[in-house]
């Protein structure tokens, strides 16, 4: 009853026009079902291996979604039940993610994630290298691009994660005024479970929320699930 105890706080606070993704990376498959049944449908999941293996496991009618660093090599382990990839920043990776697409017969949607703070140790494209990125993407028959996502430097300081977001949110209106087919603005997804009111405060349309759901995570129980990340909430 906690998970829907945590839900139905958070969904009080969320703007009409926000769609939750409920974090649920390193979570058992028993607490997705739990906020499924509290009436969530959209989960975000960070490893490939634990985000197929959660979608045979549960009810087929969540939107499942991927949200952390994806290498090219397990590209060719996701299939069409995966609504929306976050964190396509480099070319090399929208081309597989459309080779693939492509040759099992669907478009995937995807968010383009840019590293508006600059961090060396977060993926995301460089707010520079957006354009190149962009001019490639349209061109894969494959992809079809819904927004933009980013991970802001952590602080506590409200002033500076409005000043991220606002910068984020600047660049999503650039972005929004080249729309074109398969390349729309219709996602800024920005925000976790410390500074999600702040993103919602500054355009973001879409918040990921983890810990302010399912409680802190405990990553000794699997060792290859890693804390540093680009995703983490």
């Amino acid at each position: 009853m906690e998970i829907k105890h945590n839900l139905d706080q958070i969904r009080a606070t969320l703007a009409p026009d926000v769609r939750l993704i409920a974090v649920s990376k390193t979570k058992p498959a028993e607490a997705v079902r739990e906020a499924y049944e509290a009436g969530q449908r959209a989960f975000g999941e960070n490893k490939v291996q634990e985000l197929m293996r959660k979608i045979d496991q549960l009810p087929a009618d969540i939107e499942w979604h991927f949200i952390g660093n994806l290498q090219r090599n397990k590209v060719k382990y996701l299939d069409e039940r995966i609504h929306l990839i976050h964190s396509v920043d480099r070319i090399s990776l929208a081309q597989e993610i459309d080779r693939q697409a492509r040759k099992k017969g669907y478009i995937q949607n995807i968010l383009l994630e840019v590293n508006i703070g600059r961090e060396e140790n977060k993926g995301g494209a460089l707010p520079e290298d957006l354009p190149e990125l962009t001019a490639a993407v349209r061109e894969l028959p494959g992809l079809h691009v819904k927004g933009l996502m980013t991970v802001i430097p952590e602080t506590e300081d409200e002033a500076e994660q409005r000043a991220w977001f606002q910068a984020m949110q600047e660049l999503f209106r650039k972005e929004k005024a080249k729309e074109g087919p398969r390349y729309e603005m219709e996602i800024l997804s920005m925000g976790m479970s410390g500074d999600y009111q702040t993103a919602m405060a500054c355009g973001s349309t879409m918040v990921r929320i983890g810990s302010a759901i399912f409680g802190a995570r405990d990553y000794s129980a699997n060792t290859s699930l890693s804390a540093g990340d680009p995703a983490e909430v």
